[in-house]
């Protein structure tokens, strides 16, 4: 059985030690490092590449949404799991569009968060007790965002305050493309794709690409299954 190297950062003792132990108890698992905050954690995972990081959402300094955001950011190869005090589809969705490959209550079971583990080890993605592959994922997202919609969406097609080539900006933003693979989709400048997400940011009135891209599909501006995006001239 291939092993799994594993972090756990949490920054009360008592809880860390009690995940630690349980997954101590897995032949597969070993725990490489802990961690009592987001920027202890984030060095650890730059220096050691844990396969898996177990993080608690809600830590001083950074949290583990910011931290999962850095690993994306950073291209590391450790896949994250979140836990969290607070089970909401929102915030899920948030988490998984941040990097996360898996988000977890903290009430889960042991042996649920062992097989949480070995599945996102393996390159699948766990959220709301669900096991996906990433198409079934995104179809599953945009499932969540049409219940959220359908409670106030107008019918027809919606306002949105974006240019096209914004839309287009936004498009490639959802499909967590980087700002220099989106200039050489649409064929413009590094810059001008800065400026754009930061006339989107501004727009939406949030504060990074994650916070724009749940605001946008939230209502009904872009979706996740939607892949064609074409560079206009």
């Amino acid at each position: 059985m291939k092993e799994i190297t594993l972090l756990v950062a949490d920054d009360h003792p008592l809880f860390r030690q009690g995940v630690v132990e349980a997954l101590s108890l897995e032949s597969d698992f070993r725990i490489i490092a802990q961690a009592g905050d987001g920027n202890e954690a984030i060095a650890l995972i730059r220096s050691l590449n844990p396969m898996v990081a177990v993080i608690d959402i809600n830590m001083p300094g950074m949290n583990g949404q910011q931290v999962t955001h850095q690993v994306t950011s950073e291209h590391l190869p450790t896949r994250v799991v979140l836990l969290t005090g607070y089970d909401d589809i929102e915030q899920a969705i948030h988490a998984v569009l941040a990097g996360a490959v898996g988000y977890c209550a903290k009430e889960i079971e042991p042996d649920v968060l062992a097989r949480t583990i070995r599945a996102v080890a393996e390159g699948k993605y766990a959220v709301a007790g669900n096991i996906f592959n990433r198409r079934d994922l995104d179809r599953w997202i945009d499932e969540q965002m049409d219940g959220v919609r359908r409670s106030y969406s107008e019918p027809g097609a919606p306002f949105h305050p974006l240019s096209d080539r914004e839309m287009q900006v936004l498009a490639c933003v959802v499909r967590g493309m980087s700002n220099k693979e989106i200039a050489g989709l649409l064929g413009i400048s590094h810059q001008t794709v800065k400026n754009h997400v930061t006339s989107i940011l501004r727009k939406f009135s949030v504060e990074d690409r994650t916070q724009a891209v749940v605001y946008a599909l939230r209502r009904g501006w872009v979706k996740l299954q939607d892949t064609a995006i074409k560079s206009q001239e």
